[in-house]
């Protein structure tokens, strides 16, 4: 044996004797990274090592002694795709927990490997309906892409909000699409909660109160819950998680090593700029980048652009290319991809995203370097070697300890980094603990059933919801109470919907205009769109004037390139970000108040008119639903384009649903696809992304050939 590895043995056993455990799988995890390295095996005393901190799933059972053999493969389950695999000792404990039908509520590190638990629960307890809420529509394609793998045999796996149940059925979406399907479910055999802290506004300040409220009528028919979260101390008393049980597991898989050199650089960007520089140009492997904000990934992109050569990655150059011819040659993006270097958050269309972190995880010739907001952090299980800090602090920004915590919690991941290394560049915040505090949105009142949600109502609440509902009533009927049975109006902000209500008959005269929006030609939509914003202002990212156009040239979403879009935007100042960032706020805010608008005025005005096509169209970016949706599946619209334009896939049939157009992409196969559309060297790599999303470890592609 290696004289330091005997010798790391010894001090391992030595602080295991101490009754120092946590330190002692610190010592042994910095110990397996050394022997990955240099290629060393295992031998029966590293094997016994591991067993004893409960890390099994490091174990050799090749090199281990029998009794150690015989403890591996006790913790062994099947985590789907018929397949054992060992879990180490806490999730074996949190696994036995929702076996025995306990509600959890479990806060782990983000290495901890909490999906593996939801898999092995799905295949040994094989439930009818599983509900998994995930905060972004980007954790929903990781989740489905994981799930779709192991279950699509044997369960209807369930994305969208249009789709037919069968028997069994696992539902993975944000918690805006869950409460769709809440009236068609007699039960839920367990309703799972990724990440739910998002449920206080502390760290969730837009859509806490929408968790909340699928947390109550989702859970009225849970026979089991389990919520995870990483990095909480105590649950503070709410009437969420008051009966669940709270199990705190701090068991690391990977050893974190932090490098803080904000005490030499301080507020110095000059010298922070340097910092990074001489970081970037030493350190090796796959690195996050936390930019924190859009503004500092500009500051960080104009670093690396002025100081960093392209590679010779043909996979990135071929990215780039691509990048450049549909959607801008001079775009951040598209110069940065040259260089390994790809930028990630929140606003960009989905199936770029997607495609950006499949690039950062290829070993070769992909992404090196990943410049983020918070998106990285909280919508996406991806993982680095290293983990830069560039911002703590900023205009807009909300990074505390918990913050911090999940970020450099992203470096490492089991067997292929055993250590993660941080470099913070930015005032690191205070290190204290996290107590999850979830007051009751007040916002919500007015969408709940008093009678449903007493358990989790004061008599304050029940009051002040009893109030609301004759205000509503008086204005629109006893259809509201249908209404609101069965949930009609999504918006959660209760108090917009009394306004809107209000607005409309105090003046109905005034809404007569909203009827143009049914005409084809969009130059007769101005008043009405305007009238519509001035319902919620400040939540259009631009002027009035400047958001009207962009839905107008938006129109041409579908028969358009981006590039032409954005040359007829250039006049409003609207460039590449800020198209992404408008288009999003087009698909939900705009298209979600149109379509509460539309229901309310029908009951209210009684004019006939109907508006709701409209908001179809809004909601979809006035694509056809089934590409805007596919998009969410990795495949890009300029893709959808060629197949609609190749005659192979009708995609404005609008009787198509995404089932049907994912059964008919099976059909074709991939290879069949790419030999009609002749695509290039990046779009069928897209292609094959796409491909491996929809089908299951149990499935063949058909031979086109035969």
């Amino acid at each position: 044996m290696d004289d330091l590895v005997f010798e790391k043995c010894s001090e391992i056993n030595v602080t295991l004797q101490q009754g120092k455990e946590s330190d002692a799988r610190n010592l042994l995890i910095k110990l397996l990274g050394y022997m990955s390295i240099h290629n060393i095996k295992y031998t029966p005393l590293v094997n016994a090592l591991i067993r004893e901190v409960g890390l099994y799933p490091y174990m050799d059972e090749a090199t281990t002694n029998w009794n150690d053999a015989f403890a591996y493969n006790l913790f062994k389950v099947d985590v789907g795709l018929d397949e054992d695999k060992p879990l180490h000792r806490e999730q074996y404990r949190l696994l036995s927990a929702l076996l025995e039908g306990k509600d959890i509520a479990v806060s782990a590190p983000t290495s901890f490997g909490k999906s593996f638990v939801v898999d092995a629960f799905i295949r040994i307890k094989r439930p009818a309906n599983v509900m998994i809420i995930v905060p972004t529509i980007a954790l929903t394609d990781e989740t489905r892409r994981r799930i779709y793998k192991k279950f699509a045999n044997e369960y209807n796996i369930i994305t969208t909000t249009d789709e037919d149940l069968k028997e069994k059925n696992i539902f993975i979406f944000p918690q805006e699409r869950a409460l769709h399907y809440i009236d068609l479910l007699e039960s839920i055999d367990i309703l799972i909660v990724d990440e739910f802290y998002k449920s206080s506004k502390a760290f969730e300040k837009e859509r806490a109160a929408n968790l909340i409220k699928a947390i109550i009528k989702i859970g009225e028919k849970a026979k089991q819950r389990y919520y995870l979260a990483p990095n909480i101390s105590k649950i503070e008393n709410n009437p969420f998680t008051s009966d669940m049980e709270f199990m705190k597991l701090d068991f690391n898989t990977v050893y974190l090593t932090v490098n803080d050199y904000y005490p030499e650089i301080l507020n110095d960007n000059v010298k922070k700029g340097e910092k990074f520089m001489e970081l970037t140009k030493v350190i090796q492997g796959k690195t996050l980048i936390y930019a924190g904000s859009y503004s500092n990934i500009n500051k960080v992109s104009d670093l690396l652009l002025a100081n960093t050569c392209e590679n010779n990655s043909e996979l990135l150059k071929s990215f780039s290319d691509w990048l450049g011819r549909n959607y801008d040659y001079s775009w951040y993006l598209t110069l940065l991809t040259k260089r390994g270097i790809g930028i990630h958050n929140g606003q960009l269309h989905r199936s770029l995203s997607q495609i950006q972190v499949k690039l950062f995880e290829e070993e070769k010739d992909g992404i090196d370097k990943l410049i983020s907001t918070s998106s990285i952090i909280e919508g996406v299980n991806t993982s680095a070697e290293n983990v830069i800090v560039w911002a703590t602090t900023g205009r807009g920004l909300r990074f505390n300890n918990f913050s911090y915590k999940n970020l450099i919690g992203r470096a490492g991941r089991m067997f292929r980094y055993f250590i993660g290394h941080i470099y913070v560049l930015a005032k690191p915040p205070v290190d204290t603990d996290t107590q999850l505090n979830i007051p009751f949105p007040e916002e919500i009142l007015g969408t709940l059933d008093k009678e449903k949600c007493s358990k989790v109502l004061t008599r304050d609440q029940v009051a002040k919801i009893s109030e609301y509902d004759r205000e509503m009533e008086n204005i629109m009927g006893e259809v509201y109470h249908e209404y609101k049975k069965d949930s009609v109006i999504q918006s959660q902000d209760a108090e917009l919907i009394r306004t809107i209500a209000g607005k409309l008959h105090n003046n109905p005269e005034g809404w007569k205009e909203i009827q143009w929006l049914n005409n084809q030609n969009p130059d007769y939509w101005d008043g009405a769109l305007l009238k519509i914003l001035l319902l919620q202002p400040g939540s259009w990212e631009t002027s009035y004037r400047d958001y009207i156009a962009f839905v107008k040239v938006l129109t041409k979403n579908w028969t358009s390139t981006i590039p032409d879009m954005l040359a007829e935007l250039e006049q409003y100042n609207i460039g590449i970000d800020m198209f992404f960032k408008l288009e999003r706020n087009v698909t939900f805010n705009l298209s979600s108040l149109v379509g509460d608008l539309n229901k309310l005025q029908k009951v209210i005005l009684q004019r006939g008119y109907d508006i709701s096509s409209f908001k179809n169209r809004l909601s979809s970016a006035f694509l056809p639903p089934v590409v805007y949706t596919l998009e969410e599946y990795g495949l890009p619209r300029m893709i959808s384009r060629k197949i609609q334009d190749s005659g192979i896939i009708n995609f404005e049939d609008y009787d198509l649903n995404l089932k049907t157009a994912i059964e008919q992409f099976q059909q074709i196969g991939c290879d069949r696809m790419k030999f009609l559309l002749k695509l290039d060297k990046f779009e069928s790599y897209i292609l094959d992304y796409f491909y491996d999303g929809i089908t299951s470890a149990q499935s063949e592609e058909v031979d086109f050939k035969k």
